[in-house]
Formats: C-alpha cells, sequence, structure tokens
C-alpha cells in the first residue's frame, strides 16, 4: 500500500475512533457549555496562518470574549485571551493547569521523552524542576548578577566597535556566553556563531514549528507514531540533539576529574547532587540543554525587543535617559545598584514586552486536570488550554490604548512602579520559566547599560519587521539600528574596562 494510501486509511480510521470517543467522553460535572468557538467549514478545524497567527487569535478573542474554543482536527482546544482571565485560570487554579497533552511529535519523537518543557506534571517533573530552581530561585538568580554585568560590558563594547551593524550578534552572544557558564561553566569565549549556540537556536525554532497545533498527523494518529517510515526528521532531530546535549554533560564530568578547579555552574551540581534528584545522564543532559536552549533564546530576544522599542519610540528612550541623567550622569557606569532608582527604565522594558511579547501565542500549551468553571464556561478536566500573551497584551481593560506604546501606564501617580497588574512574559503558574529570575536581571542591565552609553535610532534606508523580532515569528534582520555614543567613545571605553563585575 502506498504512504497516500496508508494515510487515508489512516484518516478513516482516525473519524471512527474520534466519534467513539466522543460518544464515550467523560461528561464535565457542570452543564456549563465551552467557550464560544468562531465559526469554521474546515474539516481540519480552525484556520491559523504560519505567521503572526496571534493576531487572527486576538480578532477572534475580540469579537467572541475572553476564551474561545477552537478545533484542530478533531480536538477541542480553549485559548484564554484576557489577563483577568488569565489571572483566574492559569495562576489562581495553576495546581488545575500545570499538566500539558500529550504531544506525540514535539515531546516523544523530537524531544524523545526527555525535556521538562513536554513532562506531564508528576513526580518526575517536580524532581526536575527542583533541580532547577537550586540554581535560579530569586535569591541564587542574584548571585549571579557579577557575571551578567560583566557579558553586559562586553555588549557595550561590541557594539562601540561595530555601531552600525547587526546588534543582535552582540546580544546573541551575550545571552549564550551567560547562560552557557551558568549552565556549564564554560568560560571560553562563546559567539553567536558557535555551532552549539547556532545547533541550538536551530532546535528553538524547530521546536516553535513542531508544537504547532495541527503540524503533525501522528498528534492526532497515535499508532504512525510506530511506523520507521514516519517521522524520520523528528527522530533525527532527537538523535542530534541527545549528542549535543550528552557532550556538553560528559565535558563537565571530565573536567570534574581532572585537577582543574572548573569553578560552579548547574551542570556541576547535579552530577555532584544526582542523588537528591533520582535522574539519569540523559535526563540530566536534556534538563541542561533546556536550560540553555530556553534561557539563551528567550533572554536574547527579550533584549533585542527592547531595544528595538527604544529606537522606534524615540520619546519614550529619551524620557529613560532623561532619568539616566539625572539619577546617574555621564560619568560613571551604572549597575544594578541603581535599579530601585529607576522606575523609567522598568516601566519601558515592561511595556516593550507587552507591546512585542517574545512569546506571543504562549509557548506549550497547559492541560487541566478537573474541571474549570469560568463565569459561565466549563472547560473539562482533559482540555488542551493556551494563554495566548499577544491577545493578553491587547486588553483594552487593563492596558487601555492597547496598540499605542506608554511606558507611562506602569509608573503610578507617586512616580513608583504599579503593583496593581503586570505581564507574563515568561509563563503562568506552576508552568512559569524557571529561569525568569535570571533572565529578568539579563535583560535589565543590558537595557541600562546600552541607553545610557548610546543613542539608539532606526536606520530608514534598511527594512522594518517589527513583528519580527518574537519567537515563532522570527524574520531575517527584522530591525536595523543604529547607535551613537552618548559619552565621548574613548572616554566610554575605559569606562567599560574599569566596569566592576559586581555592585556595592
Amino acid at each position: 500500500m502506498s504512504d497516500n494510501a496508508q494515510l487515508v486509511s489512516a484518516g478513516a480510521c482516525l473519524v471512527i475512533v474520534g466519534i467513539i470517543t466522543w460518544a464515550h467522553r467523560r461528561k464535565p460535572e457542570s452543564d456549563l457549555p465551552l467557550p464560544p468557538s468562531p465559526p469554521t467549514w474546515r474539516l481540519g478545524g480552525h484556520f491559523l496562518p504560519r505567521r503572526h497567527s496571534s493576531l487572527t487569535i486576538a480578532g477572534w478573542i475580540a469579537e467572541y470574549g475572553p476564551l474561545i474554543t477552537i478545533r484542530s482536527k478533531l480536538e477541542k482546544i480553549v485559548i484564554v485571551g484576557r489577563y483577568k482571565a488569565a489571572v483566574d485560570i492559569m495562576e489562581n487554579q495553576g495546581r488545575i493547569t500545570a499538566d500539558r497533552p500529550r504531544m506525540i511529535a514535539a515531546g516523544e519523537m523530537f524531544g524523545g521523552g526527555m525535556g521538562i518543557g513536554f513532562a506531564h506534571w508528576g513526580d518526575r517533573f517536580r524532581r526536575m524542576r527542583r533541580a532547577l530552581h537550586t540554581h535560579l530561585q530569586p535569591r541564587a538568580a542574584a548571585a549571579y548578577q557579577p557575571l551578567q554585568m560583566s557579558h553586559a560590558k562586553d555588549t557595550v563594547l561590541g557594539i562601540l566597535d561595530d555601531p552600525h551593524g547587526d546588534f543582535q550578534k552582540h546580544v546573541i552572544t551575550y545571552a549564550a556566553t551567560t547562560i552557557m557558564k551558568i549552565a556549564y561553566g564554560k568560560t571560553s569565549s562563546t559567539s553567536a556563531t558557535d555551532s552549539s549556540v547556532v545547533e541550538i537556536r536551530q532546535f528553538v525554532k524547530t521546536i516553535s514549528a513542531v508544537v504547532r497545533p495541527g503540524a503533525y498527523l501522528v498528534d492526532s494518529i497515535p499508532w504512525l507514531k510506530y511506523l520507521p517510515w514516519y517521522g524520520r526528521d523528528l527522530r533525527q532531530g532527537f538523535e542530534r540533539t541527545k549528542k549535543l546535549n550528552l557532550g556538553q554533560l560528559n565535558r563537565v564530568r571530565e573536567q570534574m576529574q581532572s585537577d582543574v578547579d572548573i569553578g560552579p555552574s548547574f551542570m556541576r551540581y547535579i552530577l555532584e547532587n544526582r542523588h537528591l534528584y533520582s535522574l539519569s545522564d540523559t535526563e540530566m543532559a536534556f534538563l541542561g540543554g533546556s536550560f540553555f536552549a530556553a534561557g539563551s533564546e528567550t533572554t536574547s530576544t527579550a533584549i533585542c525587543t527592547v531595544l528595538m522599542a527604544a529606537a522606534c519610540f524615540p520619546e519614550e528612550q529619551a524620557q529613560v535617559q532623561a532619568e539616566l541623567d539625572a539619577v546617574i550622569g555621564r560619568h560613571r557606569a551604572p549597575t544594578f545598584a541603581d535599579q530601585q532608582s529607576l522606575p523609567c527604565l522598568q516601566a519601558f522594558i515592561s511595556e516593550s514586552l507587552r507591546w512585542r511579547p517574545p512569546l506571543p501565542t504562549g509557548a506549550l500549551a497547559h492541560r487541566t486536570t478537573q474541571d474549570i468553571i469560568w463565569e459561565n464556561y466549563c472547560i473539562p478536566a482533559g482540555t488542551t488550554i493556551f494563554a495566548n500573551h499577544w491577545a493578553i497584551s491587547r486588553d483594552p481593560d487593563t492596558y487601555p490604548e492597547p496598540d499605542t506604546f506608554k511606558s507611562q501606564r506602569w509608573i503610578d501617580e507617586q512616580g513608583r512602579l504599579r503593583d496593581d497588574f503586570t505581564f507574563f512574559p515568561y509563563g503562568f503558574g506552576r508552568r512559569v520559566c524557571p529561569g525568569q529570575h535570571v533572565a529578568q536581571r539579563s535583560v535589565f542591565i543590558n537595557s541600562l547599560l546600552i541607553f545610557w552609553a548610546f543613542q539608539l535610532t532606526l536606520d530608514l534606508t534598511k527594512p522594518l519587521d517589527d513583528m519580527g523580532m518574537m519567537i515563532g515569528e522570527k524574520s531575517d534582520n527584522p530591525c536595523a539600528i543604529k547607535f551613537k555614543t552618548r559619552i565621548p567613545a574613548t572616554e566610554l571605553r575605559l569606562m567599560m574596562r574599569n566596569y566592576p563585575d559586581g555592585n556595592a
């Protein structure tokens, strides 16, 4: 039988199984309906374009309400698209929404069942997450500030040497170097062009495509997984990633067995304390790989987004730099010690990540383990649920004039940062990114030093795709920025070379 004939037969079986499953599915305890669903006549379910799918979802949210239900083949998926609903469901009901749906293509075939991001809620997930939290909780994250300052200084020097070049490569180098040191203790020079960095960034790009609902038929027809001709690209991707991750783990292990003091790192800690977490070599290797991949990609995207926002909105940039001049001046370089005195800068960062969320679709899906009642709707147990960051960021009740860049929305009448609302660029509930505290500090210190050192303007001779920086939407060279020093170049270079690796 040909491949096409097999797929046709598989499709027929899917319909039959789907009807049986639908007829015998567990009914929710409540008689309330699912959230409303936009109409569609497609047998495969609702159509979402490959690029800017969040714009389509945001349009549906605006028309049908804070929650909507879409269909991918026979599966019904609930999407959360407003701030209050996200807090009520994803945060306050975090225990019920902490699970993941089964993702065969991404989690089992491409990820080999090893990635923490795809792990179901349970003992194994909690052990892996506890290991990460040891190094990434707020108190531990603060210990990395000297390292972050040192590499942020290098970002400034890189831009100073190449003010009209691709600023993204300097930011990617910062993120890769910093996370590589934290994850593996690697102190040798790491850049955006290193083979390991390129391969891991390709891994993130592939995952963004593979997790897309409907991307692979195996997620609807699970037995396709066992056909040797199906999904070769996924299996090959797993083997490449496994080799890369185990190579990093074994390098740390060999260094630990030598007489060289390699210093602390996440992987060294895990190897020394593996008895606390009962993780295999492969699990430890993939945990370190997930840490590096997620941390470096999200961090570099967030920093680049803030810089792009500064170039796109010069008046807002001017307000931040006026604050920097008033608090710091131009005769000393700022550090983390200045953070609490810079509410305008912190507001600008928050608004930038609301304006263009790093993960507009909300990254990976959640799965409910109990029925959730929200207003007049019921989300049954076992439902796949997404929180769409783009739609939430466009909630007019929480963020008036949501399409307008207004960093002042984050400042109260006393000139302090507001604490009555937030945004969720790093996820929700018990699935929030464990590296968020490290990432936030990286975004802050890079934004602080670059805004203090340079005036950022768009290069109008190059095209601008202000949505092309977001993960899952990335385009080649979406934004070109020119950097002009606000301090004489010789003086700036001297201050950066003498820049402290910590704060008082």
